[in-house]
């Protein structure tokens, strides 16, 4: 047998390929007699080799090339993938920065009601006393009203200084109290609201 004739085994193990992948290309062959080997195993020529060996090679390529198409898809596709997660990774962190952004907000609305509240705690808290204050001052001039006054010649002819002297300080005290509650109630005029039907009669 000739060298150059080997058997579809011998071609598909120099090629690297299954003898089935190997016979599929056979059946390609331009020619359809083949020939056999003393042993009746069919044998292919060099033209046959060469031919086979060709589709086997451009098989591969075309295999190696669309293997290569492939996994350029698959890098494009996980780009697109890493970039979209990039984008919602981004689209997060915005939205993130925001609800921070507005617990800030509330913080500061918080804490600004807050301080609202205890000035109004602050300005009932001074008007209960500025009331109860003034109770007092009305009840002190009552008590002092409630005083008989001598006369002022009786005053200066029976009393001893020392009695002068307490009365002096009683009208003084009194005249005090007085100038207070009309303050008062000056203050208390400038902060009443005015009704609207009260107006027009001024």
């Amino acid at each position: 047998m000739s060298e150059n004739l080997k058997t579809i085994k011998e071609l598909a193990d120099e090629l690297g390929v299954s003898k089935q992948n190997l016979q599929y290309h056979v059946k390609f062959l331009p020619t359809k007699k083949r020939q056999k080997n003393e042993s009746g195993i069919v044998v292919l020529n060099i033209e046959e080799q060469m031919f086979i060996s060709g589709r086997i090679k451009k098989n591969k390529a075309k295999d190696i090339n669309d293997e290569t198409k492939k996994r350029q898809k698959n890098i494009n596709d996980e780009t697109k993938k890493r970039q979209k997660n990039n984008d919602v990774f981004a689209f997060n962190n915005h939205l993130l920065k925001e609800i921070i952004d507005l617990k800030e907000v509330n913080k500061q609305l918080l804490e600004s009601q807050k301080q609202t509240q205890n000035l109004l705690d602050q300005q009932q808290r001074l008007a209960l006393q500025d009331k109860k204050l003034l109770d007092e001052y009305k009840s002190e001039i009552n008590d002092l009203k409630a005083l008989k006054m001598p006369t002022q010649e009786t005053e200066f002819k029976h009393l001893d200084n020392q009695y002068k002297y307490e009365v002096n300080a009683f009208k003084e005290k009194l005249e005090n109290l007085q100038e207070q509650i009309k303050d008062q109630k000056r203050i208390e005029e400038q902060e009443k609201p005015r009704k609207w039907w009260g107006l027009w009669r001024k």
